[in-house]
């Protein structure tokens, strides 16, 4: 699996903190994992929350990669950005538990995680574990396990909802204020990593020319 992870200004003074609690939890499960930025705090390039959105779904949509870890403060400004999107379904994590119970039940592909919020003394731990209970096993097995034929047949019903009330990306990047998208995708790394990867012609299309 291949796993994006995106941080936003207020919080990227933690991403080297965060990219590596990340590396060190999955790339052992045979994972791989692209940093996106930001870099640092005084990264040139600035994302907002809503840039993390963006990106994440520019992203998934195109299948450059599996996953999304994102956040800020809260996580709840990421979770929302990210949710306006087709194609991505994050959910806000804050223990390990919520990290199991969300890839079981809900079987998402994207988190959003409060990097300020609760994030004290040992944070790096809870990041680790939340890690390892988010990508241990096949997700959307259901949790308790006499639950799985409703959780996946309610899964199969909120992505069917979703492409009723979504544009499909395409569309999306066409109409999109067109700095904050090349906000999105200015990063420093990002075309190294997203050109490999993209397996969606037009979304690549789409991005090229936003950049020219």
């Amino acid at each position: 699996m291949k796993i994006a992870l995106i941080n936003e200004n207020s919080q990227a003074a933690k991403n080297e903190m965060i990219h590596a609690a990340l590396k060190e939890t999955v790339e052992p499960m045979g994972h791989e994992v692209f940093n996106y930025g930001m870099y640092g705090a005084a990264d040139p390039h600035a994302l907002t929350y809503v840039q993390n959105g963006i990106l994440a779904a520019i992203l998934l949509n195109s299948k450059a990669v599996d996953y999304v870890i994102t956040g800020c403060g809260t996580g709840e400004g990421a979770m929302l950005a990210c949710n306006v999107f087709p194609g991505v379904l994050c959910g806000h994590v804050v223990d390990p538990s919520d990290a199991y119970m969300f890839a079981q039940i809900n079987d998402g592909n994207a988190i959003a995680l409060p990097f300020a919020k609760g994030f004290g003394w040992g944070a790096e731990l809870n990041l680790k574990y939340i890690f390892e209970k988010l990508f241990e096993g096949e997700s959307g097995q259901g949790y308790p396990r006499d639950r799985v034929v409703p959780e996946q047949r309610n899964k199969r019903i909120l992505d069917e909802v979703k492409k009723v009330t979504h544009q499909d990306m395409k569309t999306i990047l066409q109409n999109i204020d067109q700095e904050l998208l090349r906000g999105a995708v200015s990063g420093e790394r990002f075309q190294e990593y997203f050109y490999a990867n993209c397996q969606d012609a037009e979304i690549a299309a789409a991005i090229k020319k936003v950049l020219a």
